[in-house]
Formats: C-alpha cells, structure tokens, sequence
C-alpha cells in the first residue's frame, strides 16, 4: 500500500458523503491561513501525509514548513503555515493531524528510548506496526533517532520459539536454513543452554529474549565479540540504561510502534485574515 493508497482511504473513511455539516452550512470559499501549532515538547514526522492529505482536498493550498522531520520542536511553536481556502483545508483537518500526531507521538517515545541508552547500544524497532502504517511508522522510529529491524519477513532470517520448536530444536533449524541461503542468521535464545547452542552454531546475532539483567549478564559473558547481541521483551523507558549499561548491542523495543502516545498538535484557523 503506497502512501496515496493509504490517504485516499483515510479521506474515504472520514468523508464517505462529504462533510454534512461544512456543506450544509452554505458558505462560500474562505480564502485564508492556518498554523500547525505544536501543543508540547516533540519530534516531528509525517509532514508529507500531512501535506499531501491538505493537497487533495485542497489543491491549491501552500504549506510552509518551519521545521524538518527529525527536527525537536518546543511547545507553542509553529510547524506549518497553510494558505488556501479554509473551507477546504477545514474538511482535511482530522485526516491530517492523526497521520502527523501518531508519527511525531513514535518519534517523540524513540528519541526518548535513543536518549535513555546513552552507551553504544542501539534502539530497534519491531514488526509490531498498524496494517499499512510499517514504512511510516518504522520511518518516524529513525525520526527520533533510532534504528530499523527487518521491514519484513521477506528482508532476514529470524529464527524465533516457534522455528525452533517446528525444527526440533536450535540446531536443526539454523542447519536447515543454511542449507538454502546465506543470509545472516539471528536466533531467539531464552536460557543459557540456548546460549551456548547459538555460539557453538556461529550465528550471527543472538536475541535475548525475556531476560532479567543478571540473566542477560551471564549471557553476554558467553558470547564472542564477533556475534551480535540483541535484547528483546519488558524494555520499559526506566530500564534501558541498565540494560545498555551491560553491554548489549541493540534492544529491540515494541512500544515504540505499538504504544506510542499521539503528540499533540493544534490546526488554528485564522478566519479574519485575508489573503
């Protein structure tokens, strides 16, 4: 789903008839301005759905950007500054500012998760993304400063609880699918002896998954600096720095997509202003 698919069905979605109340209120066009005002402290992401909603509904509308996604954007600040027919532009509103409040909202929790894991370990996000939203939604995570995992299952050989029990344990499964590719290979590991199979097996990066920091611990002590690690499961914001602070690789955090609160943005429509 392209990024035009996924707006025009928003449009469909809130307008499948129009706007009954705007059109019925028999005004005529209202040349003017709006601004894009942000109501906290965030990250921005999502201009172009932003834009590109406003455009279809308005064609002629200018936006004028003051910031660029990535940017940090203090509360009061103005955004965006839009000049076209209000009437138009009013109809686009909730479309608009739920792509860019759920984008900047994931944005905005990465760099504080970026932030949190202030050693060399690195924030990934998950696949746990909203159908249709995962470019999106993984793009706002780099926004804020992290990083991407896969795209999707397509992009890299994760072997997780699941392949394992299918194969019949970790060896057989890493075995079976270097038989058909040479892809690099991650493995899910949940206790020691898990460990000591994914060393013995050379993989290329290990996921720790579900661990308590003494457990991580001890698990790290056994891995070779040339296999990557990766801890995963119960990564709140107020455990990051212990958990970087071991000497993990990367943490691969859920929320950051799935539980991400919206940021807060106002559209104020300048309705005395001429253009």
């Amino acid at each position: 789903m392209t990024l035009l698919d996924l707006i025009t069905a928003a449009i469909r979605e809130d307008l499948p008839e129009g706007d009954l109340t705007t059109d019925n209120l028999a005004t005529k066009d209202r040349p003017g301005r709006a601004k894009l005002v942000a109501k906290q402290d965030l990250f921005l992401s999502g201009t172009s759905a932003f834009e590109q909603t406003m455009v279809i509904l308005e064609p002629h509308a200018k936006l004028k950007w003051h910031f660029k996604e990535g940017d940090s954007i203090l509360k009061g600040q103005i955004v965006c500054t839009i000049q076209g027919n209000l009437i138009q532009i009013l109809k686009a509103e909730r479309v608009a500012l739920n792509f860019i409040m759920h984008l900047s909202g994931i944005a905005t929790l990465t760099e504080q998760f970026v932030r949190a894991a202030w050693y060399h370990t690195k924030i990934l996000d998950t696949r746990k993304t909203l159908p249709g939203y995962r470019v999106l939604e993984k793009r706002a995570v780099t926004h804020g400063g992290g990083q991407n995992h896969r795209m999707n299952l397509s992009e890299a050989v994760m072997i997780k609880d699941n392949h394992i029990a299918v194969a019949g344990g970790i060896g057989p499964a890493v075995e079976q699918v270097r038989a058909k590719t040479a892809a690099p290979i991650e493995v899910e590991a949940s206790t020691l002896n898990d460990i000591q199979d994914c060393v013995r097996l050379k993989v290329n990066r290990i996921l720790l998954d579900n661990m308590n920091n003494d457990l991580l611990e001890k698990a790290l002590a056994m891995i070779p600096k040339e296999i990557e690690t990766e801890a995963s499961g119960n990564m709140t914001l107020d455990r990051i720095p212990s958990v970087a602070k071991l000497g993990v690789d990367f943490i691969s955090v859920g929320a950051l997509t799935h539980s991400a609160p919206a940021a807060d943005f106002s559209l104020q429509f300048l309705w005395d202003e001429q253009v």
